[in-house]
């Protein structure tokens, strides 16, 4: 069985202010995360704005530096003491899918440069191999590199955006892709194509996911593991439909009962009053 995440005792402080007035803020309290599988999975991060999840996800990319503890990916150690010191290996284990895809990109350059800049700085290829990896990357997302090239971010649609920016995630051949709150700038109705996404590259390329967001609903839909997350602590984990269906803490209760509709299966069930 390999460990395709594995935290522990993942600390975050951030110290704000001056020397005498100074303030901590506990962004990781102990996070402590187990997935072992020899299958690849999609793990969801879920919780309320502040509770920590992107704080997560950026030390799981090294944005961050953990104060203590330590990660582990596809049983390399990613964060912490011990993590793998090249950049370029870390790529090409883990990458990122960011929230705004518009961000992502200069609307002053083409968007397939970043890609091609990924397949020769990350993936080490050449013209002609990079041009090739490129079309492939795009085609699995299903877009044509015709349709691509040359092209700046004014000429796509957020979800169209996003696509690309999941083909550039691709391109290095990565275990793990971290996706932050990947569709909450796009269209309502546009949304589930990036999830379906997501799960086709899980079942067809055996890729696995960390999936940031505070959408419950599509945490259910593609979720094979939930850490539901409050103030910097992971409160629940497990298989999703177990948390899902049977939450065992309040917060998690509460996350669910506050979905706006009566006929989600697993939705908990409210006691009587009285």
């Amino acid at each position: 069985m390999t460990f395709i995440l594995k935290t522990e005792g993942l600390n975050k402080v951030y110290r704000l202010g001056g020397f005498m007035r100074s303030k901590s803020i506990q962004a990781l309290n102990d996070v402590n995360i187990t997935v072992e599988s020899d299958n690849p999975v999609v793990i969801a991060v879920v919780g309320e704005s502040g509770s920590g999840k992107t704080t997560l996800a950026k030390t799981l990319l090294r944005l961050e530096t953990p104060t203590s503890g330590r990660a582990i990916v596809y049983d390399q150690v990613v964060a912490g003491q011990g993590a793998i010191p090249s950049r370029k290996d870390f790529l090409g284990l883990v990458q990122p899918i960011f929230q705004n895809p518009f961000e992502a990109f200069s609307r002053y350059r083409p968007v397939d440069a970043y890609l091609h800049e990924t397949a020769r700085r990350v993936a080490g290829m050449d013209t002609v191999r990079s041009e090739n990896a490129v079309a492939e990357a795009l085609k699995s997302v299903g877009l044509n590199y015709e349709d691509v090239c040359g092209k700046y971010t004014a000429q796509f649609s957020g979800g169209e955006l996003q696509r690309i920016s999941v083909a550039r995630a691709l391109i290095p051949d990565p275990k793990l892709i971290i996706a932050d709150e990947p569709v909450s700038m796009i269209d309502a109705s546009r949304r589930m194509i990036i999830i379906n996404l997501f799960k086709r590259l899980r079942d067809e390329a055996g890729r696995s996911f960390v999936y940031i967001t505070h959408d419950l609903a599509t945490a259910y839909y593609i979720s094979d593991y939930v850490a539901v997350m409050n103030k910097g602590r992971v409160v629940e984990f497990g298989p999703a439909r177990k948390v899902m269906s049977d939450p065992q803490h309040d917060y998690t209760r509460l996350l669910l009962g506050s979905i706006p509709t009566t006929k989600t299966r697993w939705r908990p069930r409210l006691r009587a009053a009285g």
